[in-house]
């Protein structure tokens, strides 16, 4: 089979159908990804460190439970690759660093481990900026730029880029990133996929990086990890097997998967231009493109002036997150090398950390401002927004100039609130325009990824799916 009727094209949850009824093997699912990669990363570079033999085996055994007449899970068989940020038994967790090539990860990271409770199976890690530090464009000192299949010359995003280029081509069927800010969302809108960025608590994670020493409570509260697919539903048997408690994460909570239904339909918030400070005519019709897909499938979709308290969260965050990477950045600096420390530096230089009693003022605003959203969203259960308020930009466009730097945090900026304010979202495509993906994204209630999903379904349904791309376009990035 080749192009759109290969075993690589199909959905996870066709992918798991047929492992689970025997219509497929899958070896045969993990081969036919295999010589995707084979054919593909070589011109997109997504996919890092392959885990082929590994892969292969994991494949085998679950061949054999099948012929055992064994019960096998939602994922079986279904190949996804992990974010170079995220441990998985046996192979280097290198966040993209060289100094970091050989540190074997001794145990899967809690959402690979559940993944793979599911039946998927991991096939490789993916690319993303240096320690995720160095940008929003998805290029490491170890492993090098990743490109945009649909256009190289744009950068793909980040940090999760390298799951959204591999997810976008048919090397993966799943990706597996993490998202503090736009990490997940971007490069799906960018790649022309869908992503989910979940609520706080909602999967068990583990987000030490070296050592028994957990981060600060603004790494703690802001990372999360998050799905990346072709389709929704593939979105939604990820997030079902993401979610539950582990005791390797205190903060995961047994909520539901599901919440009440809402009575009467659905109110959905449309703010096209977060803050106030611009949005690109491309973006603004992705956005009404979505709202007329809601409209038609039931949603009573209103559009609103603002998000409550943009400016402040936007500070807030900044602040906050700052204040906790101070002490170590001229350590971290160092490990980023020439030109990679140029993002954050900006950062700091435009917002000095906080003194004690000004990070206990900020810590209490934060709770304000998640009220404040928990406000609004008990008025508009669902927001639809954008996820970058311009088309997919220039390779390191962020880390040039402080200007571009600015230009890409306000282009971002609704990711940011939104994962200040703790609550979920789902990234999902809405067409192309000028050989691009554009995409919106859907904001909910927090622990009511149901509802966001559902939205973005129906989008889906109404305005269709753009991915996989069968033949990415080559070429070089210029820095």
């Amino acid at each position: 089979m080749t192009g759109q009727d290969a075993m690589w094209a199909m959905t996870a949850a066709d992918q798991a159908a047929a492992v689970r009824s025997g219509e497929i093997s899958a070896v045969d699912l993990v081969d036919s990804h295999l010589e995707r990669i084979a054919c593909v990363n070589p011109r997109v570079n997504a996919v890092t460190q392959l885990m082929a033999e590994r892969a292969r085996e994991e494949a085998a055994r679950t061949d054999r439970r099948r012929a055992a007449g064994e019960k096998l899970g939602p994922l079986a068989g279904v190949p996804f690759t992990v974010k170079e940020t995220t441990p998985v038994e046996g192979v280097p967790t290198t966040f993209g660093l060289p100094r970091f090539r050989d540190l074997v990860a001794a145990a899967d990271a809690p959402p690979v481990a559940r993944l793979r409770a599911a039946g998927a199976v991991p096939i490789g890690h993916s690319n993303m900026p240096t320690l995720v530090l160095a940008g929003m464009h998805t290029r490491s000192e170890l492993f090098g730029d990743t490109l945009n299949p649909w256009d190289p010359s744009r950068t793909p995003g980040g940090s999760s880029g390298g799951d959204a280029v591999a997810v976008a081509t048919g090397m993966a069927a799943l990706g597996l990133g993490n998202d503090s800010g736009g990490s997940v969302r971007i490069p799906a809108s960018f790649c022309g996929v869908a992503g989910l960025k979940p609520t706080p608590g909602r999967f068990p994670a583990d987000h030490r990086v070296l050592g028994p020493d957990d981060p600060g409570p603004a790494s703690q509260a802001l990372v999360t990890d998050g799905p990346l697919a072709r389709r929704v539903v593939d979105l939604r048997l990820a997030y079902e097997a993401l979610a539950g408690v582990d005791p390797r994460d205190p903060r995961a909570v047994p909520a539901p998967l599901d919440g009440a239904p809402l009575p009467g339909p659905v109110k959905v918030a449309l703010v096209a231009d977060p803050g106030g400070r611009g949005v690109h005519p491309t973006v603004r019709a992705a956005l009404t493109a979505a709202a007329g897909a809601l409209s038609d499938a039931g949603y009573d979709v209103r559009e609103v002036d603002d998000v409550p308290r943009h400016d402040e969260a936007l500070a807030a965050y900044g602040r906050i997150t700052l204040t906790e990477f101070a002490p170590t950045w001229p350590a971290v600096r160092r490990l980023l090398g020439h030109g990679g420390d140029r993002y954050i530096q900006w950062a700091m230089d435009e917002t000095p950390p906080a003194g004690a009693a000004e990070l206990i003022r900020l810590m209490g605003a934060w709770l304000g401002i998640r009220r404040s959203w928990a406000e609004f969203l008990d008025s508009y259960p669902l927001l639809l927004g954008p996820v970058f308020t311009e088309p997919p930009v220039e390779p390191g466009l962020e880390s040039r100039d402080a200007a571009g730097r600015q230009r890409v945090a306000d282009a971002m900026r609704l990711c940011t609130v939104t994962s200040f304010a703790g609550v979920p979202a789902v990234a999902v495509p809405t067409g192309t325009r000028d050989g691009l993906p554009c995409g919106v994204q859907v904001v909910g209630r927090a622990f009511r990824e149901d509802l966001c999903l559902a939205a973005a379904q129906a989008v889906e349904d109404r305005l269709g799916v753009l991915t996989p791309v069968v033949d990415p376009r080559p070429a070089a990035v210029t820095r």
